[in-house]
């Protein structure tokens, strides 16, 4: 079992910055691939960022692609997602997920899940 639990979100104006963070315990972070997705009311959860074991690999949501970074430190069991220039449009409840099915991108392969935090950019 992982348990994942993320902060850093709030209320923040139109190209603003924000750093999520998703902290793990219960096992060590570097067995699984990190992603982030959010959910937007009304929609379905959907895709951000993904990030390997090692961190060597990366890969972004062509929406949110040039404007955000996602990184982990596994001495720390941290997964981090650094997102610059926001949108009223980014406004949503952010997800950190764990996979051990590898380099995967829809929600349904991801095991654990925190319980969200939310970003809301105001116009």
């Amino acid at each position: 079992q992982v348990q994942l639990v993320e902060s850093g979100g709030g209320l923040v104006q139109a190209g603003g910055s924000l750093r999520l963070s998703c902290a793990a315990s219960g096992r060590t972070l570097s067995n699984y691939a990190m992603g982030w997705f959010r959910q937007a009311p009304g929609k379905e959860r959907e895709f951000v960022a993904l990030i390997s074991r090692s961190g060597g690999y990366t890969t972004y949501a062509d929406s949110i692609k040039g404007r955000i970074t996602i990184s982990r430190d596994n001495a720390k069991n941290t997964v981090y997602l650094q997102m610059n220039s926001l949108k009223p449009e980014d406004t949503a409840v952010y997800y950190c997920a764990a996979t051990l099915s590898g380099l995967v991108t829809t929600a349904i392969r991801y095991d654990y899940w925190g319980q969200g935090t939310q970003v809301t950019v105001s116009s």
